[in-house]
């Protein structure tokens, strides 16, 4: 996947099948849109996804809690066909763009747009006046097609990025990865903790999300760990490890079932399957090595019945 990043006046030249929004989640809402960008291959234009950097939530209110960071959201939008995407610089000059001219300038002309797929809350350009009625009034004129995708529905009401924060804020992990259509992914560059786990027996791999990313409660968590290409069954630890660890630093500590080998520096994809069980303090080493022992057991039958239930839906 080609990225454009960091810069507004740039030409593209390979005719584009667009899509403009935040994709945070790239849930199956998300996927619904990209599957329509991917059926205009066949006539030549390139799968394209258009976000701003920061999003203008982050711009305007300084914050933003989100369940992809810029680097998962990447990685998704890549194993889901994009071919290009472009990370626009959000300012003071983006948020005041008249719409019709953001279409007209950006869209048909710099970008080279020949189809549009949108949901219907789109919204873009100063005061958020830009619609996909908007664009589909303009499509003629700006010579490029319009497709209106609606929302996809799970348990009576429409998929959104909101819905999911609250399951996942909940632990409510399985319903979260229906609403994705995947599990809940946690990725990043493996680092050096403080390797207790070598020293009981149970070695694990540390990633230190950033403060952006949307965690579930600190607990230990069911996973499955995806490293150059391989799928490990695995159990992960969200929190800040009280038992021997004063800091409130949190971090994703995953212990991976079958491997033996040294992590540190490789990125590595962590989802978070399902909730086992709160993290504690416990009262001293001894008492922390016996639960994370009892943790891994548990987590062999889990992933035991995970893989029957897999292989009966076959």
């Amino acid at each position: 996947m080609k990225i454009i990043e960091g810069k507004k006046l740039f030409h593209n030249d390979m005719p584009l099948a667009l899509s403009i929004g935040k994709f945070d989640g790239v849930h199956l809402g998300h996927r619904k849109i990209l599957s329509a960008l991917a059926a205009r291959e066949s006539e030549g234009l390139t799968p394209a996804v258009l976000t701003f950097d920061p999003s203008p939530e982050a711009w305007f209110t300084g914050q933003e809690r989100v369940l992809t960071t810029r680097e998962e959201k990447r990685y998704l939008l890549a194993q889901a066909g994009v071919g290009l995407l472009i990370e626009l610089p959000f300012d003071r000059e983006t948020a005041d763009t008249d719409p019709a001219a953001f279409a007209e300038n950006v869209l048909a002309r710099q970008l080279s747009v020949r189809f549009i797929a949108a949901g219907p809350d789109l919204s873009f350009g100063a005061g958020g006046r830009g619609s996909f009625e908007l664009l589909e009034s303009m499509a003629g004129s700006l010579a490029f097609e319009t497709q209106r995708v609606d929302k996809v529905q799970w348990d009576g009401a429409p998929i959104s990025s909101t819905r999911i924060r609250g399951l996942v804020e909940e632990a409510r992990m399985e319903e979260a990865a229906e609403m994705m259509g995947r599990a809940y992914l946690i990725r990043g560059r493996v680092e050096h903790g403080r390797q207790l786990g070598r020293t009981i027996g149970i070695p694990t791999a540390n990633l230190i999300p950033p403060a952006e990313k949307i965690l579930p409660p600190n607990g230990v968590y069911y996973s499955i760990v995806t490293l150059d290409g391989v799928t490990y069954d695995a159990m992960t630890n969200i929190g800040v490890k009280p038992t021997v660890s004063d800091e409130a630093k949190v971090t994703a500590e995953t212990y991976l079932y079958g491997f033996d080998g040294d992590l540190y520096g490789q990125e590595a994809s962590v989802s978070l399957l399902s909730f086992r069980r709160p993290e504690r303090k416990f009262a001293d080493v001894a008492e922390l090595k016996e639960a994370m022992h009892l943790d891994v057991e548990e987590g062999i039958r889990f992933h035991e019945r995970r893989r029957r239930q897999e292989e009966r839906a076959v």
